[in-house]
């Protein structure tokens, strides 16, 4: 996906602990892009579920969400903030009983086809000359045309034992059976453990944070010319 005015978008999936949100807004600020947690949206719209008593087994109730969820976000990566209306929500819908539930609201078709083409504004409307949009299906359903489209993965064992660090009070076998729910459940709906046609694999079982933005970084530049320079 690109618009009229050349913005590059990369488009970056994998699965839960990949640290693809960590990784993408480093990118977003060494590149000066925008950037796009696409994750924030069903984990705000699981937050006003909850909020709302609202069973996130029913599709029916779910999707009746849709028509009061006043959603906002900002493409800042130095000043990022989810909205709900008038209501903060950065971080309640980091809460585990938030992620608990994400995969009961990010599964119903309705919401996904919605939540969607929300995003393919966010991406039209960013003023950035690029943006970086992660998540779970944006190399292969929000962006599959984008220039830049990657899968940011990891050993399962490793993502359970980077996401325990920074969850506390939550041990990692704990951890690992959560990130294993939570990937089987929405490996059902959309399928981001494996890399669709031109999607380029970054494997980070053996890097460190560091050189997996350079991994990343290189990937872009290779593919765009720009992040050079670093």
């Amino acid at each position: 996906m690109s618009s009229d005015n050349a913005k590059v978008v990369v488009a970056i999936d994998g699965p839960a602990g990949s640290g693809k949100s960590s990784v993408s807004k480093a990118i977003a600020r060494s590149l000066g892009y925008g950037y796009l947690d696409t994750g924030a949206a069903y984990r705000a719209l699981a937050w006003r579920a909850l909020d709302q008593d609202t069973d996130t087994n029913d599709d029916g109730s779910v999707t009746a969400l849709l028509g009061s969820f006043d959603y906002a976000i900002s493409l800042d990566p130095d000043a990022y903030w989810v909205r709900v209306g008038d209501t903060d929500v950065t971080a309640a819908i980091r809460e585990p009983r938030v992620s608990s539930a994400v995969s009961g609201v990010a599964r119903v078709p309705v919401v996904r086809e919605r939540v969607n083409e929300l995003f393919r504004s966010l991406i039209t409307s960013a003023e950035a000359p690029g943006i970086i949009v992660e998540g779970r299906d944006i190399t292969t359903v929000v962006a599959p045309d984008a220039p830049v489209r990657i899968l940011l993965t990891a050993a399962a064992d490793v993502r359970a034992a980077r996401r325990s660090k920074e969850l506390t009070g939550e041990s990692t076998t704990d951890v690992a059976a959560s990130l294993h729910k939570r990937d089987a459940l929405d490996s059902q709906v959309v399928d981001f453990l494996e890399a669709a046609p031109g999607v380029v694999v970054v494997d980070s079982t053996d890097l460190d944070f560091t050189h997996t933005v350079e991994a990343v970084l290189d990937v872009i530049h290779n593919r765009t010319g720009d992040g050079d320079g670093r």
